[in-house]
């Protein structure tokens, strides 16, 4: 929300600078996202976007909103602008509202005729261009002045389109078609609501945008205002379907007041009387089924002492709500509140201290991290992972993970991410394929045999259980995760265990890599890696792991040396002919070493 502090000082006169309000803003009402000095017609101005969040967005995102926010929060005077609304005697009126759709709850309108279309005042402009809006004509820049000044949506239609002066709230019919301000065509369903004329004729989709059906033109001299109030969940839902974002959906899609309604009316009414001098205003119809009900809130200082972490005083809260003007009660510590209809967003004890500690100010909160004296339930389930985990990686077996989904089972998942639409039965199958792919890459891993286990749930028509499965390529054992804890001491405890790790990761390669060993007779003085420093030295960059020995046997007065390497590229499949060349360097360095021959 954009607000304009020329704009604000109209209400707040008293109100410290820009600089200034950016901390108070900042620490007790919402972020400022940003600061931007501008100068209109050579008038400085400071205009302030303010993150409004959505709890407050019912009475914040207007310039008296914040105005009378600023005010409470910093106990000075604000002028209220009611006084200054002239209105001319009305006159009666023929205009007839019906209401048929129940996310209406109030709906406002009055015909104003003999008005002049033509540029509004310089102050309207100014105020206008300030928070980024443009200047249309002199009554729809009154619309938008109300809705920035008060937060009350508002619309215009030419009275001379509204056939037989009749206006209906009404849901659309599916399939119906509406062209908007602007010239765009939308489709509407029997869940949106439309403002529709005695004819059937679409004037605009309610609390969104208005169609071009009852545009006003240069010509036209008799207007309906509309000042409405419509259900947010309703206007969203509209707005989200038909991809349309508005200052006015974004209003009403928050929730409103339908008290602001008549607060709307008064001063749009006022706008154009100062606009157009000499026109004639009608009664206002108000069609208001439902009115808002008063909502009261209990609280004590001690409950809000505590949920906010320091001591609040009696007086303090006193002063706060005679500051915000809130009717209350005050007995013995506990407060009575009577809440105002714009405040939609205090509705329980914890409600009230929020509000309570922003304005006092978080600061004063202090950083005590509470004393909780409890003993931790252990859960059993996790207990015997952790325990059973513990065993098998103390015999030596690595932890694999399989895929819970399957190509067949018992259960079948509906809306499947891939062709694997069953869940597994057993932990056995998808272990057999890790085995093997493991065993595939023995030489890679750097490994002599493959012992890995997995603990994971497995799902039948009767039940879902978790198994433990764990061996080597001979033998295979699925057990239950109860059956294989069930000699688990019962005093197991899970103690906390801080690790400094420092993070090793290095991607592997995703291309195929290749095995080749290679065996030396040696002279028996001679040490083995007196072998490996030459077959390093010449291997080059292909190889990502060894020279590793892995067999040693004497001969008569020799010794044989065999050495594996592993060659694989991060960029590319290696060919057998380089593979072949490196190897042929290592044996021909090796062959220079007198009594050195390669097997």
């Amino acid at each position: 929300m954009k607000i304009s502090y020329n704009w604000l000082k109209w209400y707040v006169p008293e109100a410290p600078s820009a600089e200034k309000l950016v901390d108070i803003f900042n620490y007790h009402l919402c972020e400022v996202e940003s600061v931007e000095h501008r100068v209109f017609n050579k008038e400085e101005d400071w205009i302030l976007d303010l993150k409004i969040l959505p709890n407050r967005a019912h009475d914040l995102l207007s310039h008296q909103g914040i105005a009378r926010e600023l005010t409470s929060l910093l106990n000075i005077k604000f002028i209220d602008p009611t006084p200054k609304y002239k209105i001319p005697e009305s006159k009666p009126t023929k205009l007839i509202q019906t209401i048929e759709s129940s996310n209406c709850r109030r709906y406002m309108g009055r015909v104003i005729r003999n008005i002049k279309i033509g540029p509004s005042p310089e102050w309207v402009i100014k105020h206008l261009e300030a928070i980024g809006q443009r200047s249309i004509n002199n009554i729809v820049d009154a619309t938008n002045i109300v809705m920035f000044d008060c937060g009350q949506p508002a619309h215009v239609f030419n009275l001379s389109r509204v056939k037989n002066l009749k206006l209906k709230v009404r849901n659309a019919n599916k399939g119906e078609k509406i062209t908007l301000l602007g010239g765009v065509e939308k489709t509407l369903d029997e869940t949106m609501m439309v403002i529709a004329d005695d004819l059937g004729n679409s004037l605009d989709i309610a609390g969104i945008k208005g169609g071009n059906y009852a545009e006003l033109d240069k010509d036209t001299k008799d207007i309906v205002l509309e000042c409405a109030n419509f259900d947010p969940t309703s206007v969203r839902k509209t707005a989200q379907a038909l991809n349309i974002f508005t200052d006015a959906r974004k209003r009403f899609e928050n929730d409103l007041s339908p008290e602001l309604a008549a607060f709307g009316m008064l001063e749009l009414s006022a706008l154009i009387l100062e606009m157009c001098p000499e026109a004639i205003f009608e009664d206002v119809i108000d069609v208001y089924p439902k009115k808002q009900e008063g909502k009261k809130l209990f609280f004590s200082t001690d409950r809000i002492s505590k949920i906010l972490g320091i001591e609040v005083s009696d007086k303090e809260i006193e002063g706060i709500l005679n500051r915000y003007v809130f009717e209350y009660v005050y007995k013995k510590g506990k407060f009575e509140i009577t809440i105002p209809p714009m405040r939609l967003d205090l509705a329980t004890e914890e409600d009230m201290a929020e509000e309570i500690g922003r304005i006092l100010g978080y600061n004063k909160v202090k950083e005590n991290i509470p004393k909780i004296d409890f003993k931790p339930k252990i859960n059993e389930t996790y207990a015997k992972i952790i325990s059973a985990r513990n065993k098998l990686l103390n015999e030596g077996y690595s932890e694999v993970m399989t895929y819970t989904f399957c190509d067949q089972g018992e259960i079948e998942v509906k809306n499947s991410a891939s062709d694997k639409k069953f869940l597994r039965t057993n932990l056995s199958d998808g272990f057999k394929e890790s085995i093997k792919l493991n065993h595939a890459n023995i030489a890679l891993l750097g490994l002599k045999e493959i012992k890995v286990f997995e603990i994971g749930t497995v799902f039948t028509k009767n039940r879902e259980q978790i198994n433990v499965c764990y061996g080597d390529k001979k033998n295979i054992t699925e057990v239950s995760l109860d059956d294989f804890c069930k000699n688990m001491s019962s005093n197991f405890s899970l103690k906390p265990i801080t690790y400094n790790l420092e993070t090793k990761f290095k991607m592997w390669s995703l291309f195929p890599f290749i095995v080749r060993d290679i065996a030396v007779f040696v002279l028996e003085n001679v040490k083995s890696r007196e072998v490996e420093k030459i077959i390093k030295k010449n291997m080059g960059n292909m190889v990502i792991r060894g020279p590793e020995i892995f067999d040693e046997f004497k001969k008569e007065n020799k010794i044989s040396y065999a050495f594996r390497l592993v060659f694989q590229s991060y960029d590319r499949t290696l060919t057998d002919i380089e593979v072949k060349g490196v190897m042929d360097k290592i044996t021909e360095k090796i062959k220079e070493n007198k009594g050195w021959q390669v097997r």
